[in-house]
């Protein structure tokens, strides 16, 4: 049921379809990589393009919030405890988890994926030891059973280890490989709950070990929940059927899409940023890298977020905050006791819509 990915033969990926599509993913995906460089401070990008990311992928899994309820919660000012949008958060730390874990190895392992998927889901549960689970389509009928014996399901997930970090295990392009490791992990079902958001995240994480991106913002997400029906039946046709090829295509081809749309979203972000950097420092004395960085790191930023990132008191933050809601930078909004402030054009780019002039 599991020979070992090495065994595929690696001329299957050969043929003229998919080597045109894979040129032109690989293509787009160094376009990406260089397009995230030329935002001088990397965490802006992995801050905010990490919350989109988490927003698509929950929500593949049924875990619905808005951007609202996201950036509201990311900012310690959402008083309704949103389950949904902590949920989107504990993805965010999750891959940053990751992140750290592949920079700090130059290796994503096993105990790597167990990381993410405890941060994802708390309960301490682990990689499955009993048998019991299956996968349903929408009308409840068993549509998959993964591997049910847990000897078998680590010696799956260490063949699928050597495959991801021995660069000579499989002779294949990284994008093909990638394709072919998320559609094992899948397969293999590994844990409880959260393998499906574990293995997107792994599918970025893979991407930064292999030096294809230097930051995780290639967010395949926003490709399958367009095109969730499609991403099932094309998994489902390679357990059925051997559809390697296909499968493949899907992919390539979300990396291509993908790509784009973040190449778009990353340039629209740092023309704003441009913009608000030369109208703040034309205009008010108190100015700094630091403030920048904060209105761009949090759409939803607050007192307490200026006080730590400049390093000023609780009636210096204040002031400087008033002071840009005067000037039309960002919108003022009241929950509880708490003000928090909304840099109304970034949030517009985030979510997908057509990018304001100044604040709304």
């Amino acid at each position: 049921m599991f020979p070992p990915l090495q065994d595929l033969a690696s001329t299957r990926f050969e043929t003229p379809q998919i080597l045109k599509k894979l040129a032109m993913a690989s293509r787009r995906l160094a376009e990406l990589k260089g397009v995230a460089a030329s935002i001088p401070n990397q965490g802006i990008l992995i801050n905010t393009l990490g919350l989109q990311e988490a927003k698509d992928s929950s929500a593949i899994e049924n875990i619905v919030t808005t951007h609202d309820e996201l950036f509201r919660t990311a900012a310690a000012l959402d008083t309704t405890f949103n389950p949904a949008a902590k949920e989107v958060l504990r993805y965010a730390r999750a891959l940053a988890i990751g992140l750290t874990r592949v920079r700090e190895t130059g290796l994503l392992t096993v105990n790597h994926l167990r990381d993410v998927q405890a941060s994802l889901e708390p309960n301490k549960r682990g990689i499955r030891k009993l048998p019991g689970t299956t996968l349903r389509d929408n009308a409840g009928n068993v549509a998959y059973t993964p591997p049910q014996d847990h000897a078998v399901i680590m010696q799956l997930l260490h063949d699928l280890e050597q495959l991801i970090n021995v660069d000579d295990s499989f002779d294949a392009d990284p994008l093909i490989k990638m394709a072919l490791i998320h559609h094992r992990f899948e397969s293999i079902h590994p844990f409880w709950d959260g393998n499906g958001r574990t293995g997107r995240i792994a599918n970025v994480l893979y991407l930064v070990k292999e030096g294809l991106l230097d930051i995780p913002v290639l967010y395949l997400s926003r490709h399958i929940v367009r095109t969730k029906a499609e991403y099932y039946a094309r998994l489902q046709a390679v357990r059925d059927a051997d559809a390697w090829e296909d499968w493949v295509l899907y992919m390539l081809t979300a990396v291509e899409q993908t790509a784009v749309e973040g190449m778009g979203t990353i340039e629209a972000m740092r023309a704003l940023l441009l913009d608000t950097k030369k109208r703040i420092r034309e205009r008010y004395p108190f100015y700094s890298q630091d403030l920048l960085n904060n209105l761009f790191s949090y759409p939803y930023t607050k007192i307490g977020f200026i006080q730590r990132d400049l390093g000023v008191s609780r009636v210096t933050a204040t002031k400087y905050l008033e002071q840009l809601v005067d000037g039309g930078f960002l919108n003022k909004h009241k929950i509880g006791r708490s003000n928090y402030y909304i840099n109304r054009p970034l949030f517009d780019v985030l979510a997908g819509e057509k990018m304001r002039n100044g604040a709304a």
